[in-house]
């Protein structure tokens, strides 16, 4: 089982956002404000090779925003990273067999999306992938709240039904089943409701793909939490379970928003609290059957 850390578009966005109702003296401690008060996030996705499957976990923010939303919503690069990034591995879109969302904001889900073409429609790329969404996680995509309306694609739904290749699954065990034994699943709803993280089961090492549930290794302190969350109890109750399972099997947390740090374990500090450990940067092939940590890419 090789898994990589794949980087799609970088992002900038307001850091009272990003770090809900924590004081900027703190935050920017972990991550520095640029003059407008952004800080640059990352948004990383996960690709898992096994027995000839490639799975991919999310797929960034993409390039599919005209110009002056890509300006508004702080993405960095006009091209489409994530598939500048797979062509690294010596792989295309065409080459993905299976693309695993936990959620379908477009921080999240854009980079299904082939880049902005000014006056011609959103179009999909991975043209033979199957989609695996979890179905409240879609409903909530399709019908949007009025808080939460501007974070999705609304054009997104429909063109992963047209495919024919999307696959809704009822929570942890359907998600299981869709996309293999050899991941575990857990479902969320602090951040968004429905929220599916996978845990790559390797013999030596597992893999949990965090999403938004802990975007970096900043929101392992458990009790930070984004302005974008829609239950933040509720989240800081779902992470310390998610820590407590890290510091007892040496699971992985992978970060989709950290800047610089793709993954870490999860330790509890001389006070008791959780923090991020054995920090790692981009991964390539790490093999979760052999290795229990990884080579730097």
């Amino acid at each position: 089982m090789l898994a990589s850390s794949v980087l799609g578009n970088r992002q900038r966005l307001d850091g009272g956002a990003m770090f809900g109702n924590a004081p900027r003296a703190l935050w920017s401690r972990w991550l520095v404000p640029d003059e407008l008060g952004r800080v640059e996030l990352a948004c990383r996705a996960l690709l898992v090779e096994e027995k000839g499957k490639r799975t991919l976990f999310e797929a960034g923010i993409g390039a599919f925003f005209e110009p002056s939303l890509r300006e508004r919503y702080g993405v960095v690069e006009e091209t489409h990273v994530l598939l500048e990034s797979l062509a690294r591995l010596g792989l295309t879109d065409g080459d993905v067999d299976q693309v695993v969302l936990s959620h379908l904001h477009f921080d999240h889900a854009g980079g299904l999306l082939a880049p902005y073409r000014a006056g011609k429609p959103l179009e999909l790329c991975f043209p033979r992938a199957e989609f695996v969404v979890g179905e409240r996680a879609f409903e909530r995509a399709s019908k949007p709240h009025p808080r939460d309306h501007a974070s999705f694609i609304p054009e997104l739904p429909g063109l992963l039904q047209a495919t024919g290749r999307l696959r809704l699954v009822d929570g942890p065990e359907a998600a299981r089943k869709a996309v293999g034994d050899q991941f575990a699943f857990v479902e969320t709803d602090g951040h968004t409701p429905g929220m599916l993280h996978a845990t790559a089961l390797g013999k030596k090492a597992e893999l949990l793909f965090c999403a938004d549930m802990v975007p970096g290794t900043p929101w392992v302190h458990a009790s930070i939490t984004m302005g974008y969350d829609r239950y933040p109890e509720r989240l800081v109750d779902e992470k310390a379970g998610i820590f407590q399972q890290s510091v007892e099997r040496g699971t992985y947390l992978v970060y989709t928003h950290d800047p610089s740090v793709a993954a870490s374990r999860v330790r509890r500090d001389e006070r008791g609290r959780f923090a991020p450990a054995d920090g790692t940067g981009e991964f390539v092939r790490w093999n979760l059957n052999e290795a229990s940590a990884p080579v730097a890419a």
